[in-house]
C-alpha cells in the first residue's frame, strides 16, 4: 500500500510541478536573450516580432551575488511590453520561488533567477517596447538582468496544476497514515515461532 502511495506522490510532483517547469523553459523556441540591466542602469529594449511567434512567453533572468532571493512578497523587477501605443503585457517579478538558481560562472559567486513574466497569446506584427525596471524591494545585490523572449510557447494548464497538488497532498497523507497505523495489528504471530512447553517438571504438561 506504501508503494501505491510512493507513486501517487511523484505523479503529483510530475504533475504539478515538473509539468509547469519544463512547459517555462524549454516549450517552444527561443527568439532571443537581450541586456536590460547592467552597471546600475535599466534600459528598453524594441524587439521586432512577428505573427508567428505567438503565443510569446516572456522570462526575465537576473544575475545576482545571492544563494536564494528574498523579497518578503514585494516587487523585485517590474515588466512592461507595449506595440502601437498599447500595453501587451504588464507584470510585476519577484523571483522568490527560484529554489534552484543557475551558476552564473564557476569563478563568481553570482547566481542566475529565473522568472516568468506572461505570456503574450496574440502577436501584432511589428516593434515591441519591452520596459524593465526596479520594483519596491531593497537590498537585492542586482549585478545583471536580461530578456529572454520564447516564441510558440505551449500553455500551462492550470488544472493539470491543481491536480498535481491534490496528488502530491493524497499521497504524502496516505504515507503518514500507513506508517502511523501499519503497525498495528500486525502480522498473526507464527505458533512454530514460540519454543514449545516444556514435558515435565514445573509448568510442565499434566499426565
Amino acid at each position: 500500500m506504501r508503494f501505491l502511495f510512493v507513486l501517487v506522490l511523484l505523479a503529483g510532483v510530475a504533475i504539478g510541478v515538473l509539468y509547469p517547469w519544463a512547459m517555462s523553459n524549454f516549450s517552444g523556441h527561443e527568439i532571443g536573450t537581450w541586456r536590460v540591466y547592467e552597471q546600475g542602469r535599466f534600459r528598453p529594449v524594441t524587439i521586432p516580432l512577428a505573427a508567428r511567434d505567438a503565443p510569446l512567453r516572456v522570462l526575465v533572468d537576473l544575475t545576482a551575488r545571492a544563494e536564494r532571493i528574498v523579497s518578503q512578497q514585494r516587487t523585485v523587477l517590474t515588466l512592461t511590453a507595449a506595440t502601437g501605443g498599447r500595453t501587451e503585457l504588464a507584470s510585476t517579478l519577484q523571483f522568490n520561488h527560484s529554489d534552484n538558481p543557475r551558476q552564473a560562472s564557476p569563478q563568481l559567486p553570482d547566481k542566475i533567477f529565473r522568472d516568468e513574466a506572461g505570456v503574450i497569446q496574440t502577436v501584432s506584427a511589428g516593434p515591441y517596447l519591452f520596459t524593465v525596471g526596479p520594483g519596491d524591494a531593497e537590498d537585492i545585490p542586482i549585478r545583471a538582468v536580461d530578456l529572454v523572449l520564447r516564441a510558440e510557447a505551449g500553455a500551462i494548464d492550470g488544472r493539470a496544476r491543481t491536480a498535481g497538488y491534490v496528488l502530491m497532498a493524497a499521497g504524502l497523507i496516505g504515507l503518514v497514515l500507513s506508517f502511523a497505523f501499519g503497525g498495528r495489528g500486525g502480522r498473526p504471530q507464527n505458533p512454530n515461532s514460540q519454543p514449545p512447553p516444556p514435558r515435565w517438571g514445573r509448568g510442565g504438561a499434566s499426565n
